[in-house]
């Protein structure tokens, strides 16, 4: 039950951890534009030298992902909530 209530805490005080996410987000997107701080020499493209490319990469497949299993599973998959008590 440890984890119900951690879930608690976290919902009671969802402005703060929102915005603690946010700034560490921040902090990491700032790192990761410091010169030598992430080593960025084995970049296979330019592209992956951006500041926070890999962060937005991951966040966009992440919407994506969750976009086409919603669609996948209202094409079908989905059932009705009483479709066993028929």
């Amino acid at each position: 039950m440890r984890l119900v209530r951690i879930i608690d805490w976290i919902l009671a005080r969802r402005v703060g951890v929102t915005r603690a996410c946010a700034a560490v987000l921040g902090v990491l997107v700032v790192l990761d534009a410091i010169p030598g701080v992430v080593h960025k020499e084995h970049a296979h493209t330019a592209v992956e030298r951006l500041p926070g490319f890999w962060a937005v990469f991951g966040f966009v497949g992440c919407v994506v992902l969750i976009l086409a299993s919603k669609a996948f599973g209202h094409a079908g998959i989905m059932k009705r909530e009483d479709y066993y008590d028929e």
